[in-house]
This record gives C-alpha cells, structure tokens and sequence, in this order.
C-alpha cells in the first residue's frame, strides 16, 4: 500500500466527513451547533452559485471580525460592485496574456526543479508546489521576490486554523483561532499597503499600480480597497495552484496504474487535473449570507442566513457525476465546482490549469519514478475550508 492509501486508510474519518459520507441526510442541513445552513448537492450549489442577488457574498455583516478587511475584497462583494472591479484585472487573466505568462511560468518551474535534481527526496510542496504559483502572482502584482519568504509565513500561519466557523458561541480557544487568522491577514495588508503607497508616488509597470490608478465610477480605490483586492489575488492566487499540483501527484501515487498511462500519453494532462480538481476540491467550502428567504433543495432558507456551499461534496454528487469516488482522468463529464460558478467564478482559473499542465509534465520528464515516501507521509492541512497537504515529502529514482 502506498504512503497515501495507507494515509487516507488512517484518516478515514476526515476524509468521509469531508465527502459527505456522513451527511447523507439531506442535500441541504441547518447545523443546529453552527447556526449555518450547509448545502452539500451539486444542483444546489449552482443555484445559490447562480443567484448573487439572494445569495450574498458580503458575509461580512454576520462575521465582524471580517469587517476591516472586506473594502475592496472581491470575493466579498456582489455586483454591480463586484462587476465593476473584477473588469480592472481581467486583463491579466485573458487567454493571450496566460500565453505571455508561459515562458515565464516554464522557466519558474525549471529553476525550481534544478535545485532538487540531485536529491533522492524532496517535499514537492515547499519546492514546487508552493513557489511556483506564489511567484508567478506576486511578479504580476510586483512584490519583490526577495519578500516572498515573509508572506508565505503569513500565509501559511492564516492558514493553519483547525476550527469550523460558527455562528453560535465560540469558547475561548475558537477566538483565539480566528483572531490568530485575522492577525496574519492585517500583516498582509499592512505590507500590501506599502507598496500601494510606493506605487502613488512611484508608479510601475505591474498590476498594483494599475490598481492604484484605476477608476471606478469615476473614483479611485482608496489605499484599503487596493491593499485588500490585491491580499485577495495574493492568497487566492496561488493556493488552489498550490493544492491543485500537490493533490494531483497524492492522487497519482495512490493509482500507480493511472500515472504510468499519463506519463505515456500526455494528451490525458489535462483531464488528469480536472478530475484532481474535481476528486481532491481545493477550496472545500464556501460561504454565503441570504438576502431574502430562498428555496433549495425542498428546504426554505430564511433571510439573513449564513449558508455553507460544500463544493468537496457537490463533486461527488452521484447525480452528476457517474461512479464519484472513483478517480477516473477520462471521465467525460466533468462539472466539476472547484472554481466556483457564477459571478465568482475564479478569475485565475486558466493560469491554475496552465501551471499545473506545465508543472506536471515538467514532473514526468524529470522524474520518471516520482512517489510519496513510503517512510515520511504526507502531512494533511488542518484547515476545514481547504483540501489537501501542507506537506508532501516524494522520493524519486
């Protein structure tokens, strides 16, 4: 048995949690202890997806501890506001500039990959995994890289939560938690907000000072609303990247037979990665605030309720989806939820795809046998939001 079966053998219990294997009672269930009503079915998901206007992203009236960070955030703002500022960074994700962004991202990837070439073992997180989509966002924005180092440790601390939000009482080491998140967050954005600073009286050829001198509604973003945007793009930049790569080369190793016709037939890359995206969801939940009483799934929502949208369920929904839990590459309808649906849907998500094509085939032409160390497992990441390993120690050779 390999280190990852072996390891989902032990961590059966999280792993069914997370699936829905024990939520089975309904598509869509109050959570008494939470106060959140969870949708786990793939069509109610799209529908509270779908219908920003009843479905709101500006959870932040229900989470104050949100608050100060929610000005000029994207994902927490719903249209014509959303609309207006999603327009000011589109340019940077159309096809013709991912194009643009490939040289760069095959040159990222092959430094990467020369400095672990003489090693027998390497955590494929810290070395590949991670740099690589933090890299190629952070040039867009234009930070230094000589600062990348201090905002993975941010990053990674906001990130290290273990709690499930509620809305009910929280006991002391709960608030701790959140405030412990909310801290890494204000670091972000207090550098952030440097840089946009900088930007006014020195402007540069990057995205963060297109940001700065963009107008909307005849207005500039104020410096939070650039500082925020830009904390959004930063983190949610790179971690579906991140999990995306890591998650495909678990999945890889726990189907030995999948990896050697992949690696034989290059063509099957990309529906390789759409099924890890659908199999390993690297976002595993989001989050909304009704606006009016809604109907879903047979059950009424009232208004001014928090709803938790289960994309890791939702793409094992059998409805959907023939033989879920099976992971199957040439799965030929694939309707996958990882990137979101709707307005929100992830502005990033071809540049994701493109890095973790370019990544893994990089992966296959340097190491013909790449595995999960049989003797150091994966470490899997605590956060009940995110799907996946903070750690991902390989062996090669």
């Amino acid at each position: 048995m390999s280190a990852l079966a072996e390891k989902w053998k032990l961590d059966r219990q999280r792993y069914f949690w997370m699936y829905g294997e024990d939520r089975s009672s309904g598509r869509v269930v109050l959570d008494e202890a939470t106060g959140i009503w969870n949708v786990y079915g793939h069509v109610e998901a799209v529908q509270v997806a779908n219908n920003p206007h009843i479905f709101s992203s500006d959870t932040g009236r229900l989470i104050p501890e949100r608050r100060e960070f929610d000005e000029g955030s994207i994902t927490q703002l719903d249209p014509p506001r959303h609309t207006a500022l999603r327009k000011l960074i589109t340019h940077a994700f159309t096809p013709r500039a991912i194009d643009e962004l490939e040289p760069r991202v095959h040159a990222i990837v092959g430094d990467l990959l020369d400095k672990v070439a003489d090693r027998k073992s390497f955590d494929l997180i810290a070395e590949l995994a991670y740099p690589l989509p933090i890299t190629v966002i952070a040039e867009l924005l234009g930070i230094p890289a000589s600062d990348h180092a201090l905002l993975n440790g941010w990053v990674d601390k906001m990130m290290s939560i273990t709690s499930e939000f509620s809305l009910g009482e929280r006991d002391e080491s709960v608030g701790n938690e959140v405030e412990f998140a909310m801290e890494q967050v204000r670091h972000i954005t207090d550098y952030l907000r440097e840089h946009v600073r900088d930007r006014c009286s020195a402007p540069r050829d990057d995205l963060l000072t297109r940001l700065v001198e963009a107008e909307v509604d005849g207005e500039r973003l104020t410096e939070n609303e650039v500082a925020n945007f830009a904390n959004v793009m930063l983190v949610a930049g790179h971690v579906t990247t991140t999990l995306l790569i890591s998650s495909t080369v678990l999945c890889l190793d726990a189907h030995p037979d999948i990896d050697r016709t992949v690696r034989q037939q290059r063509g099957l890359v990309p529906g390789l990665l759409e099924e890890s995206l659908r199999y390993l969801s690297p976002i595993a939940s989001m989050v909304r605030v009704t606006n009016a009483p809604a109907e879903v799934g047979g059950v009424t929502i009232g208004a001014d309720q928090m709803v938790g949208v289960w994309i890791s369920t939702a793409n094992r929904d059998p409805r959907v989806f023939s033989d879920p839990h099976t992971f199957d590459p040439t799965r030929e309808h694939n309707p996958h939820l990882a990137f979101g649906r709707g307005v929100h849907f992830c502005i990033g998500a071809a540049l994701a795809r493109r890095e973790g094509r370019i990544a893994m085939n990089a992966l296959f032409d340097r190491f013909p046998d790449l595995r999960c160390d049989p003797d150091n497992p994966p470490a899997f990441m605590t956060n009940p939001n995110l799907n996946g390993v903070a750690r991902l120690p390989v062996v090669v050779g």
